[in-house]
């Protein structure tokens, strides 16, 4: 959300000063930013989703090379077009190298070789830390609907190296209303 972006940018400038030496402490610093007012309400809960993906075998991704997609949503209350007609949603999170544009397995987890990837209902990909399309809103309440699935890495894949075990994937997300 744009109000929390400002805020962090703050906080880590705030920071920096903090830690400068005082013979080098600056006299004429400045704060500058703006309050926006946001198009919708993210509804009580949306804000932390833990989305539990199926269990696969590595068989059905060397055969198949992803899962299918996992449906989830995000629920937009008391929407005002006056203020914003479209949203917009990036995900960001570590990417995986060897499946650019989907998420990387969290450290500690168990698995290995594959990656986790968002798309759109229509299957349109939604690359990690990259912008959305636009979502048309109409007035009150809207959803904006997804879709998680795993991927086999090409070389796992080809070698037959995908590591068993428990594995999670953590993102955040970032509305914005254009």
């Amino acid at each position: 959300m744009r109000h929390e972006r400002v805020q962090k940018g703050a906080l880590a400038l705030l920071l920096t000063c903090g830690l400068a030496p005082l013979g080098q402490a600056a006299d004429n610093l400045r704060f500058k930013g703006s309050l926006v007012e946001e198009a919708c309400t993210l509804r009580p809960g949306d804000e932390a989703i833990t989305l539990e993906l199926w269990d696969l075998t590595s068989k059905y991704l060397y055969i198949n090379t992803r899962s299918v997609g996992r449906r989830f949503q995000l629920h937009l209350q008391e929407c005002d077009t006056t203020i914003s007609d479209s949203v917009t949603i990036t995900f960001g999170g570590t990417g995986n190298p060897e499946l650019p544009g989907l998420l990387a397995l969290d450290a500690g987890s168990g698995a290995s070789g594959i990656g986790v990837g968002l798309e759109t209902l229509g299957d349109k990909p939604l690359p990690v830390n990259s912008v959305s399309d636009r979502q048309v809103l109409s007035d009150g309440s809207n959803v904006i609907e997804l879709k998680a699935y795993v991927q086999g890495e090409p070389a796992a894949i080809r070698d037959q190296t995908i590591g068993h075990g428990a594995y999670t994937v953590t993102s955040t997300f970032t509305l914005d209303y254009p």
